[in-house]
């Protein structure tokens, strides 16, 4: 079993910046990739960003290219995603998932574990 752990998420003005963070633990941990996806109330959970755990290859939905960065910890187990200029639209609660080989980032059907999730609340 793999457990998720987010945090870092709260309430803050647009403009403002947050970084959350995603740590992994349980079993001799081990993925392809991980991703982060977010859920905004009354919307469908969405893809905001991947990262490979290997050559960090990245991936971002294009409404928070330029503005989200992901980045990884390989010693941690831990994975980031720094969000600045943040938006109202980006109030969500945010969730990492791992994903055990690759594939379509989007699909949230090639993730095999998720985490609880952070709220995240962006006021105008």
């Amino acid at each position: 079993q793999v457990q998720l752990v987010e945090s870092g998420g709260g309430l803050v003005q647009a403009g403002d910046s947050l970084r959350l963070s995603c740590a992994a633990s349980g079993r001799t941990f081990r993925s392809y990739a991980m991703g982060w996806f977010r859920q905004a109330p009354g919307k469908e959970r969405e893809f905001v960003a991947g990262i490979t755990w290997s050559v960090g290859r990245v991936y971002y939905a294009d409404s928070v290219k330029g503005r989200f960065t992901i980045s990884k910890d390989n010693a941690k187990n831990t994975v980031y995603l720094q969000m600045n200029s943040l938006k109202p639209e980006d109030t969500a609660v945010y969730y990492c998932a791992t994903a055990p080989r690759s594939g379509s980032w989007y699909s949230q059907g090639i993730y095999d574990y998720w985490g609880q999730g952070t709220q995240v609340t962006v006021s105008s």
